[in-house]
């Protein structure tokens, strides 16, 4: 529906890394609202990938080749994306990382990578993008948070303290830029059932659930791992009219983990 506060017709929303995996999913949630998709990556072989998954699934997506925390990079793609494809109505800051390691073990380099990618790179990204929402008169940023937004837990320290720093990043640019109409959301994925996490679901051989597996749809209220699909409507929302007057918030989308305390033993 064209007249939808939902729809996204006429938009062009840029997707960072949104090749495969939960950036493959709202992007294609975004596109089936009307949108044009833009995603990049890092190398053309992944972003040849990329045009050949959206086309399989009807979707004429652009793809092109930067990494979000080369700055000089960014600025470039975006300007070549603005006059090549359309100026750039909703950035969706999806690429980053994670390194599982204990943090006695992890070495500062490493920490650093993460940060760079999962914090500086959002950063870099927005700060590409805002000059022109505000010259046209607004926009939509939405940051892939995490429930490591909120939470610790055992060997992603980096991580952790990237997507918390994701988290006041988003509630500063709004702070800053709602004044020009100007939105800056998060979304917060839960345990989501993809390709990556498959091995955490695979039965034992005894034909019991992996232990991870357990413990995490113990520890949901809805019993079970999210699916890709489950983000697509919070996506459309924080990327449409819906959203107009929604700033600084983190949308968890986690079967209500968050809200949990758990079963008692």
């Amino acid at each position: 529906m064209p007249d939808s506060i939902f729809s996204l017709e006429g938009r062009t929303a840029l997707v960072t890394g949104a090749v495969y995996g939960i950036g493959f999913a709202i992007a294609k949630a975004l596109a089936d609202a009307g949108a044009t998709i833009v995603f990049n990556a890092r190398s053309q072989a992944s972003v040849d990938r990329g045009l050949a998954a959206y086309a399989a699934e009807g979707i004429d997506a652009h793809g092109y080749v930067f990494d979000v925390t080369n700055e000089e990079a960014v600025d470039e793609a975006v300007s070549t994306i603005s006059n090549a494809v359309a100026p750039i109505d909703v950035l969706v800051n999806n690429a980053g990382i994670i390194k599982r390691i204990p943090m006695t073990q992890m070495s500062a380099a490493e920490f650093r990578e993460v940060v760079d990618i999962d914090l500086t790179g959002p950063f870099i990204m927005a700060k590409a993008v805002l000059p022109a929402m505000i010259e046209r008169g607004g926009g939509k940023i939405i940051n892939v948070c995490s429930m490591m937004s909120e939470l610790g837990r055992e060997t992603v320290s980096a991580y952790a303290a990237a997507k918390g720093g994701l988290k006041m990043l988003t509630r500063n640019i709004a702070s800053e830029y709602g004044q020009y109409n100007i939105q800056c959301n998060g979304i917060g994925p839960g345990y989501i059932a993809t390709p990556q996490t498959a091995p955490l679901r695979e039965r034992q051989a005894d034909g019991s659930r992996h232990p991870f597996d357990q413990f995490i749809v113990a520890r949901t209220p809805a019993a079970r791992w999210g699916d890709p699909a489950d983000l697509a409507g919070p996506a459309v929302f924080l990327a449409s009219r819906a959203s107009d007057f929604v700033n600084g918030h983190v949308l968890y989308v986690d079967g209500g983990i968050l809200a949990y305390i758990g079963k008692q033993p």
